[in-house]
């Protein structure tokens, strides 16, 4: 229901969404159990660390089970039960339980990196066990070193001699921590450039053979870079001009839009990349965070800025903690204007992006025993405060700060027991919430620069947009399958197989404005708008390719086809797990954001075109 301008609704706040009847709440709980796919027992950096699955609040991942916190067919954002496989999609025959492949047709586990909404939160029944960099099974690394021995033997037999270690990254050896100047990142050539002289098998296959009558073309696919057993984050895929960007492991690669030759030397980082801007700043640059050491307790707190034209790098510098549980295991990175805010555990630091120099600390303020718990950019800087906790009064916040000062220019204080977990979008301001005890959801649009709430959304549906999952991410926004414009928020239905549908509601009343149905059995995305039309990705199957479709917001709504994915590469395309997606300038681009440390060959991006 509409609700008087800042006052909560009629029941309490949020206008909780009522689940239709039939079965009983459950606790709160990760959700469904999927059978894991094949690859090692230890998981890539990122892997939420299984704490009890009835740990509150579920830190910015997916509401669990049917509707949010497990009650039985809850309507809002979440409620349908999640399937395995990409999008919510059952998954197909093919790319689980298959024997390891080299190349494009490699099947990629899916864990790791912030996943899709079938993700389990928080480890649970069937999920592999969380990494751990200690010593805790002496006999298995006395099985290690006898079998690393006997390979180094043959190695060195052979003319090649590798390092061979256990534990750590680094073998347990004593990693200095990172000085005020901080490693540097290095250019190098890359591992598969995309001429086939790499060691992938680009140039190898023919990926365009048997391409049907109307069917887009594969313009370039490139291999991911060797990773440890651990694995590595894949974050960040930038389309800037003639040049698209990727970060991959200690990697930062360039290729050209059209052919995929390489744009610019492949830039090397000392360290693993733990956090990345989402978006270029205005004059198209972006900033990589990476690690201060190999060990497990490894700080992310290494920045570099990067020319996404040129290639060239422009300062760097490591970003201090600021307080005793300030902890910058993971971070993350928003940009507005010439202000980029690297967001810690307890706080945030921001620094002027044209030379680095800091600008402002957000920090802990008593009152309320408030502390900074996550960060959001784009045309404006959002901070959530959690305040109080473990008290009576404990309660979250939302602000906007000046990027320059720090300032606080509004405040809007929610209601004890509801959670911000994400940001739908900035600008408006759209804020996704939870609620534990009620077993309930909420989606809030906010007024234009304002605290005061301007509609909330009313619906019976489940919405599956694909969130980050870690409950170590500190980004509030980078939901993918969400999408606004000026007047509407676009949210895809949760469907327990086949079609879905793409729902607008108004921002001004809340209300669903209209609907339109997925063009073939497949969850549809929305992605963006662009020039008055909503750009949607219809998801693959193992053995059908996926689309872009265009939408119009006014008129009819019938989806149409902008490109048509070409089904010779649709187990590529459906192998990408976790994965980042774009449409820019008639080329449709998608890319893995986590590199298993699987044997085989590793994808890492492909793109399409006509």
């Amino acid at each position: 229901m509409t609700q008087p301008p800042n006052q909560p609704p009629h029941g309490g706040f949020g206008a909780p969404q009522d689940p239709p009847p039939g079965g009983a709440p459950q606790p709160p709980a990760g959700p469904p159990p999927q059978t894991p796919p094949p690859g090692p027992p230890q998981p890539g950096y990122g892997y939420p660390q299984a704490p009890p699955p009835t740990a509150a609040g579920n830190p910015y991942g997916q509401p669990q089970q049917p509707g949010p916190y497990g009650q039985p067919q809850q309507s809002g954002p979440y409620g349908q039960p999640q399937q395995p496989g990409p999008y919510g999609q059952p998954t197909q025959a093919g790319p689980y339980g298959q024997p390891q492949q080299s190349g494009p047709y490699a099947t990629q586990p899916q864990y790791g990196y912030a996943q899709a909404p079938t993700q389990p939160q928080f480890g649970g029944p069937g999920m592999p066990s969380a990494p751990s960099g200690g010593d805790g099974n002496p006999g298995r690394r006395k099985l290690i070193v006898i079998v690393a021995a006997a390979v180094a033997a043959l190695l060195v037999a052979g003319g090649v001699t590798w390092a061979v270690v256990g534990g750590d990254d680094d073998g347990g050896k004593k990693e200095p921590e990172a000085k005020d100047k901080g490693p540097k990142p290095s250019v190098s050539a890359p591992v598969n450039p995309g001429d086939g002289s790499g060691d992938g098998k680009e140039g190898k296959e023919d990926l365009n053979e048997g391409r049907k009558p109307g069917e887009a073309k594969v313009l370039w696919y490139k291999e991911a870079p060797k990773v440890p057993g651990s694995g590595g984050d894949a974050p960040g895929m930038w389309i800037q001009g003639d040049v698209a960007a990727k970060a991959a492991y200690k990697e930062l690669s360039a290729y050209d839009v059209s052919t995929g030759k390489v744009a610019w030397p492949t830039i090397t980082f000392p360290q693993k990349i733990c956090a990345a801007t989402q978006t270029p700043s205005d004059d198209g640059k972006i900033v990589i965070a990476f690690k201060d050491g190999v060990k497990s307790s490894a700080k992310c707190n290494q920045l570099q800025v990067i020319d996404l034209k040129t290639g060239k790098k422009g300062w760097g510098k490591p970003v201090k903690e600021e307080g005793l549980f300030d902890f910058s295991m993971q971070s993350s990175l928003a940009f507005v204007g010439d202000t980029l805010m690297v967001g810690r555990d307890q706080s945030g630091t921001a620094l002027r992006m044209s030379d680095g120099k800091q600008l402002f600390v957000a920090e802990k303020k008593d009152e309320g025993g408030c502390y900074p718990a996550g960060f959001a950019g784009g045309e404006k800087l959002l901070m959530k405060l959690s305040c109080g906790a473990s008290t009576p009064t404990e309660h979250d916040e939302l602000q906007q700060l000046d990027p320059k000062t720090g300032k606080a220019l509004w405040t809007k204080k929610f209601p004890k027991g509801w959670r911000i977990e994400k940001l739908y979008s900035v600008s408006p301001t759209v804020v996704y919430l939870t609620n534990e005890d009620k077993k309930k959801w909420n989606i809030s649009v906010l007024k234009p620069n304002s605290d005061v709430t301007r509609s909330e959304v009313i619906s019976k549906d489940g919405f599956a947009p694909e969130c980050g999952s870690s409950i170590l991410e500190r980004g509030l926004d980078g939901c993918m399958g969400v999408a606004t414009d000026d007047s509407y928020l676009y949210l895809p239905t949760a469907e327990k197989s086949g079609a879905n549908q793409v729902v607008a509601f108004s921002l001004a009343t809340g209300k669903e404005a209209w609907r339109t149905k997925s063009p073939v059995e497949e969850t549809m995305l929305p992605l963006k708008v662009e020039n008055g039309s909503l750009i949607a990705y219809v998801s693959p199957a193992y053995t059908s390719p996926g689309r872009v479709v265009s939408i119009a917001a006014s008129g009819s709504h019938t989806p149409k086809t902008l490109l048509q994915n070409p089904s010779g590469t649709s187990k590529i395309e459906s192998g990408f797990y976790s994965k980042d997606v774009d449409y820019v300038d008639g080329r449709f681009y998608i890319s893995t954001t986590s590199i298993t440390g699987s044997s085989g060959q590793q994808k890492l991006m492909l793109a399409y075109g006509k």
